[in-house]
């Protein structure tokens, strides 16, 4: 098993973020304008109740992975729930236990807090990530929406 440190986003992460943000929105065939990044990096070094986190996946000292969760408020619970946003691991260290850790650091964040539920969405087509999240998590019967 490949040895894993997962740790909170560092303002000296940028670059290294910045790759695998663009990778993960890569994968999903979009892209966001300059503004976006520069937003997204900030909020994720806010203190907000709100604003979005940010983890970093290691190996070997060499960032591999990234995950972006966020709380929020609910009506159906009295904590807090916890969206988990943005998985991504790179394609070369896929299947050693990234995204599981991250995914279990973001329950364990989750925890510590007392949110009632985290979640988060996928598209159909990503197979390989399903498998995964059909071993740590319960595919829900929803279907999203949004606005045309």
């Amino acid at each position: 098993m490949t040895d894993i440190t997962i740790r909170p986003l560092a303002r000296s992460d940028e670059k290294e973020w910045r790759r695998l943000w663009t990778s993960y929105l890569e994968f999903y065939k979009t892209s966001v304008p300059e503004e976006v990044y520069a937003s997204t990096w900030k909020r994720l070094h806010d203190t907000g109740e709100y604003e979005p986190n940010g983890l970093i996946a290691e190996v070997d000292g060499k960032a591999v992975g990234l995950v972006h969760y966020m709380f929020h408020r609910t009506c159906w619970a009295i904590g807090n729930n916890c969206y988990l946003q943005d998985l991504y691991a790179d394609p070369e260290i896929r299947g050693k236990g990234i995204g599981r850790a991250l995914i279990e650091a973001v329950y364990k964040k989750a925890d510590e807090t007392g949110a009632a539920n985290v979640y988060w969405m996928t598209q159909d087509f990503n197979e390989t990530a399903r498998k995964l999240y059909d071993r740590i998590a319960k595919l829900t019967p929803f279907i999203k929406y949004q606005r045309n």
